[in-house]
């Protein structure tokens, strides 16, 4: 399966509108935003686990990155609530279950070889730190080589004159409403803006953003 395959190309997706699909484990759905495979795939994906739903123990070759949108998502190293972002490089293997349900965004087979951290943040009781224009915040959650992944939060009325993408970017809108010369993205908007791209971002009564950049390949 090739889904949105082609990252060259700009891709906006609302998911709120989209179908759950289920996947091979009873009770735990999807719905894909990009893919390259199939069930062994690179893959880019909001992933829903009913209570008492789990998954079959498996290993994580190229590695997986996930944030807990939802819910409590577990596995044997412990419980993840919402707001936690989790990094399994190559080599690590689990047995994921929720036991009342969860909503997770999650990215596998597109670590970097000597991306090797195991960690995990639960931002809810992270600081938010300035990112140096006004009205703009961040938590940093991870820095390997060129790729960066954070969430970004925009004040009521704040804005970004000129916003280029050396490396790409990738984001979710977690809360409020993201604006830019292109429209305008709710909360569950998933973008993917190419290598070299730019916009001006701005919102009028705020958001909250999780951020991923230069992971991409050139265009």
């Amino acid at each position: 399966m090739k889904l949105h395959a082609d990252f060259s190309k700009r891709v906006e997706i609302n998911t709120n509108d989209m179908e759950w699909i289920a996947s091979p484990a009873g009770g735990v759905d999807r719905k894909m935003l990009d893919r390259i495979g199939d069930e062994k795939a690179r893959a880019t994906s909001i992933v829903r686990y009913a209570a008492d739903s789990a998954f079959p123990e498996h290993e994580h070759p190229l590695g997986e990155e996930f944030y807990v949108l939802e819910g409590v998502f577990s596995d044997e190293l412990g419980d993840y609530p919402a707001g936690t972002y989790v990094r399994n490089p190559d080599g690590t293997r689990h047995s994921p279950f929720s036991k009342d349900g969860c909503t997770i965004l999650v990215k596998l087979r597109q670590f970097e070889q000597t991306d090797d951290r195991h960690f995990s943040i639960n931002t809810a009781t992270a600081d938010w730190e300035p990112r140096g224009l006004p009205g703009l915040s961040v938590i940093h959650l991870h820095e390997h080589e060129t790729e960066t992944v954070r969430l970004v939060k925009f004040d009521p009325g704040a804005r970004v004159e000129d916003d280029p993408h050396p490396g790409g970017e990738e984001l979710l809108v977690l809360e409020g409403i993201l604006n830019d010369e292109h429209g305008s993205y709710p909360a569950g908007t998933w973008l993917r803006q190419p290598d070299g791209s730019r916009h001006s971002p701005w919102s009028d009564d705020g958001c909250v953003l999780w951020v991923k950049r230069g992971h991409l390949p050139p265009a």
